[in-house]
C-alpha cells in the first residue's frame, strides 16, 4: 500500500498525479510509462511542489550555500591579510572565544557578497536538474529543435506520459513561486518586466497544458532552461571573488547560450506556431474529444510568444551592454540594482526565467 493511498481523499491529489488512465494503444513516445488525463486536480500537486520547493531553497540558502561562502571569503581575507602585513588582528568577543576582526567595510561587503551567492544557489540547482529533465522529455519525443513540424502532428496530445505530467506541473510550480520571490524580495529595476514576463510564461505553461499543446510546450522550455544555468554560476564564482576570468567566461557562455536558444531556436518555434500550426492541425473546439483550438485561441498563443520574445530582446540588449564592458577591460558586473540599495548593491544582469 503506497503512502497516497492512506491518505483522506481531499489530500490524495496533493501527493499523487491525477486522472490515471488507459496507455495509448500505439503510443508514439514513452511507450512503458503510466498515463494521464490532465485534471483540475492537477494543481494540488503544483501547490504541493511550490512548497517543496519554498522548503528546500530555504533550506540550500540557510544550510548550505551561505555557511560555505561565509567560511570561503572569510578564509581568503584572513590569507590576504596575513600575506600583506605577516599578522592578523584577533580580538576576543567576551565568551573565551575570540575572531578576526574585520572593518565595518569589509564586513558590510562580505554581508552583501553571501546574501547574493546564497541567492543564486536555488537556480544553480534547479535549472541544471529540469534542464536536464526536459533534456530527457525531448529526446523521447519525435519532435526536432530545427524542423518542430512535429510537435503540431496527431493533436490532441493526449493523454499524457507520467514524466511529461510531472515535467509540466514542476514547471508551472517553479514560475508560480518565483512570481512569489519576485515579490518577497526587494524590487529591482525590472521589476515589472519579470513580473510581465513569469506571468505570460505562467500563462503560456498552463493555456497549452489544458489545450493538450504539451510538444511545443516541452519544447520551448526545454530551451529556456539551458542559458539559466550559466547566469546564476557567473554570479556565484564573481562573488567567490576568483580570478574574473571565470565569471566572465561563464557569462561568455551564458550569452552564446541565450541568443541560440532564445533569439534562433526560439523564433523558429514562433514560426512553426505561425506557419505549421493551422496546416498540420485541424481547428476546432470539441472539449470530449481534447480538441481545444480555435482561430482566436491560435492568435493569443502567438502573440504571448511574441510578447516573450520583446522581453527577450530587451533583455540581450542588457547582455550587450555587459559583453562590451568586459571587452573593454571591465568585470562582467551590473545593469541592475536593488530601488532602495545602495550604490554597492549591484548585480550582474539577473534574468531568473
Amino acid at each position: 500500500m503506497d503512502f497516497a493511498s492512506r491518505l483522506p481523499d481531499y489530500l490524495v491529489p496533493f501527493f499523487s498525479i491525477s486522472s490515471p488512465t488507459d496507455a495509448p494503444a500505439n503510443p508514439d513516445s514513452f511507450p512503458n510509462s503510466r498515463y494521464y488525463k490532465t485534471d483540475p486536480k492537477d494543481f494540488c500537486l503544483v501547490i504541493t511542489f511550490i512548497a517543496i520547493m519554498a522548503i528546500l531553497r530555504d533550506a540550500l540558502r540557510l544550510g548550505v550555500f551561505e555557511p560555505f561562502v561565509k567560511w570561503k571569503l572569510s578564509r581568503d581575507l584572513r590569507l590576504k591579510r596575513k600575506q600583506q602585513n605577516g599578522t592578523t588582528r584577533v580580538v576576543s568577543n567576551g565568551n573565551g572565544h575570540s575572531h578576526t576582526a574585520f572593518t565595518k567595510a569589509e564586513r558590510r561587503k562580505m554581508r552583501h557578497s553571501v546574501f547574493r551567492f546564497a541567492e543564486q544557489g536555488w537556480p544553480i540547482v534547479y535549472y541544471p536538474l529540469q534542464w536536464a529533465f526536459g533534456l530527457y522529455i525531448h529526446n523521447n519525443l519525435p519532435t526536432k529543435l530545427l524542423d518542430p513540424v512535429d510537435v503540431w502532428a496527431n493533436y490532441p496530445h493526449i493523454p499524457l506520459a507520467a514524466p511529461i505530467k510531472i515535467y509540466y506541473l514542476s514547471q508551472l510550480a517553479f514560475y508560480v513561486h518565483q512570481v512569489l520571490i519576485l515579490n518577497a524580495e526587494a524590487r529591482r529595476k525590472d521589476h515589472y518586466q519579470m513580473m510581465t514576463h513569469h506571468v505570460i510564461t505562467i500563462f503560456l505553461v498552463w493555456g497549452s497544458y489544458y489545450y493538450n499543446l504539451t510538444r511545443n510546450g516541452c519544447l520551448i522550455m526545454m530551451l529556456m532552461d539551458l542559458c539559466d544555468i550559466f547566469l546564476p554560476l557567473a554570479k556565484m564564482l564573481r562573488y567567490l571573488e576568483l580570478p574574473q576570468i571565470f565569471p566572465d567566461i561563464t557569462f561568455g557562455a551564458f550569452m552564446v547560450s541565450w541568443f541560440i536558444t532564445r533569439h534562433v531556436l526560439f523564433i523558429i518555434a514562433i514560426k512553426s506556431a505561425f506557419l505549421d500550426m493551422p496546416r498540420v492541425t485541424n481547428f476546432g473546439w470539441d472539449p470530449s474529444r481534447g480538441y481545444y483550438l480555435t482561430k482566436g485561441s491560435h492568435y493569443m498563443f502567438i502573440m504571448c510568444l511574441l510578447a516573450l520574445e520583446v522581453l527577450q530582446i530587451i533583455w540581450f540588449g542588457m547582455i550587450c551592454r555587459v559583453a562590451w564592458r568586459v571587452i573593454s577591460g571591465e568585470s562582467a558586473s551590473d545593469v541592475r540594482s536593488d530601488e532602495e540599495g545602495e550604490n554597492d548593491d549591484t548585480d550582474d544582469i539577473d534574468k531568473e526565467e
